[in-house]
């Protein structure tokens, strides 16, 4: 691969309503930018409030009763999400290499995150035909059950930091159950789900059950959010934002939403356990995907008779952090999403030093071209620092000291956020303790930043409301319908 060179051409930059690509409704088009050479990519139509709604009046026409796609056996279904993620598969070097591209991330790590969606995909494809109801027993002579049917048109407003995986994981379970959805990918990064919403076609979906708007949150989003024919919301962002979407939301047709907001995970550090693994551990959950993660475990709790030591082997692995062109196997740290993310990066790293945590390595621009920022290393920070109470969603490690298992839940739990938290210790008790006693919605041990499509994941407190992936997802994308049917043997037996 050529440095800074792209191998993949960019196929599709147009809206997708109803199984076809079509210009905006005002013919407008914005830039997207590459973040490794900051130059434009290619135009994309920009989507405004009349082409959501064609995209909803798509989704209505094959909602409706007695349509190819409400008749359609749960099992079939199914079988079009396996096809689909069958074309994910046989165009995984397009699909990773166009992650790149927009997001900037290493090429490695697009090619994961298109695994993962893959699985996805594959994992509620086999929930389709099993997301039944029950059969109820109830009192006098009744027959009740509930039956589980899909809420009807779901928007589904993605992030940049992971476009494919956060688009499948909402896509995958609403289609699963029957719906229709409109998706708005970040302005930023379009590409791909413009290429998935091929894949779509070909994979079979009837037209109107999966539409593709890009464009801004302030048009596109705004209008899905509180648009009254749209059932269901889906946002992942941050939690001013979300707000935003849940008051929208609530204004309009109290749509219910699910929401995946903010996060300031801490990590927790005991002696007891393997240090060389707990430093990687936790230089990982710092720097994975440029630190742009909800979940970034960049509060890390280390006990103070290993700290000293901690701090010397985490800066030295950031040293040796591999930063350069994302297309070239060996690179590691790619560049910030755009020029905005950078320098909200940089001034958290300035407002840092002025408070008084001592920049340990990092902490600068890297290189002449791109949005790249060091992958940073404070020590001698407090909890009340504005870099500690805030998002960062940039590469940037805090090292922070502690005595006990009683302070550092304290600690940990006096963050407005609850996304996830990690304990590294060889102490069952003080797991016990811990997974029980922290206020997130995750909690690894002795490990970091593992997910599985089986499980779910969301947050409590400001990091949001209800939860993705696993069967609990379903919920989030079904009605729950009860039946009661009431017999009588003896008039039975008379007629």
């Amino acid at each position: 691969m050529t440095s800074g060179q792209a191998p993949v051409v960019v196929k599709f930059g147009k809206i997708f309503i109803n199984n076809q690509f079509v210009d905006s409704a005002n013919g407008k088009t914005y830039p997207v930018i590459n973040p490794y050479t900051t130059k434009k990519i290619c135009d994309v139509q920009e989507g405004s409030k009349a082409d959501i709604d064609k995209a909803v009046q798509a989704c209505k026409l094959a909602f409706k009763r007695g349509t190819p796609w409400r008749r359609m056996d749960a099992s079939r279904r199914g079988h079009l999400l396996y096809r689909l993620a069958d074309l994910f598969e046989r165009d995984i070097a397009h699909l990773s290499s166009l992650e790149t591209l927009n997001t900037g991330k290493p090429y490695k790590n697009s090619y994961q995150d298109m695994v993962h969606s893959i699985q996805i995909l594959r994992y509620f494809a086999g929930w389709a035909d099993k997301n039944m109801g029950q059969n109820i027993p109830v009192d006098g002579d009744f027959f009740s059950v509930t039956k589980h049917e899909p809420v009807g048109i779901c928007g589904l407003i993605i992030p940049w930091n992971y476009p494919m995986v956060m688009m499948t994981c909402k896509m995958a379970p609403a289609l699963s159950c029957g719906n229709c959805v409109v998706i708005k990918p970040a302005e930023q990064t379009p590409l791909t789900a413009l290429h998935c919403a091929s894949l779509v076609k070909e994979a079979g979906f009837p037209p109107g059950v999966v539409n593709v708007v890009p464009g801004y949150g302030t048009t596109c989003g705004q209008s899905i959010s509180s648009h009254q024919d749209i059932n269901k919301v889906s946002f992942t962002g941050s939690t001013e934002v979300g707000k935003l979407v849940m008051q929208a939301a609530g204004s309009s047709n109290l749509k219910r939403c699910s929401l995946e907001l903010s996060g300031k995970c801490p990590l927790v550090v005991f002696p007891d356990t393997d240090l060389d693994f707990a430093v990687q551990q936790a230089h990982e959950a710092a720097f994975e995907n440029m630190g742009q993660c909800r979940w970034s475990g960049a509060r890390t709790y280390v006990h103070e008779s290993i700290y000293e030591e901690f701090i010397k082997r985490s800066v030295e692995l950031a040293t040796r952090r591999k930063i350069g062109d994302p297309y070239e196997l060996e690179t590691e740290h790619g560049p910030q999403i755009d020029e905005e993310q950078y320098n909200k990066v940089i001034d958290y790293i300035k407002s840092a030093q002025e408070q008084g945590a001592k920049l340990k390595y990092g902490g600068n621009k890297h290189g002449d071209k791109g949005y790249y920022i060091e992958p940073t290393v404070f020590s001698e920070v407090s909890d009340n620092m504005k870099i500690v109470k805030e998002e960062i969603f940039g590469p940037v490690q805090l090292l922070m000291k502690f005595r006990d298992l009683d302070e550092v839940i304290d600690r940990c739990n006096q963050s407005d956020y609850g996304m996830a938290a990690a304990i590294f210790t060889n102490d069952v008790n003080r797991i016990m303790t811990f997974t029980n006693s922290v206020n997130t919605g995750t909690v690894w041990v002795n490990t970091y930043h593992y997910w599985f499509p089986q499980a779910p994941f969301g947050g409590y407190k400001t990091s949001g409301i209800s939860r993705e992936m696993g069967k609990y997802a379903l919920r989030e994308y079904t009605e729950v319908k009860s039946v009661s049917i009431w017999f009588h043997l003896y008039y039975i037996y008379i007629a």
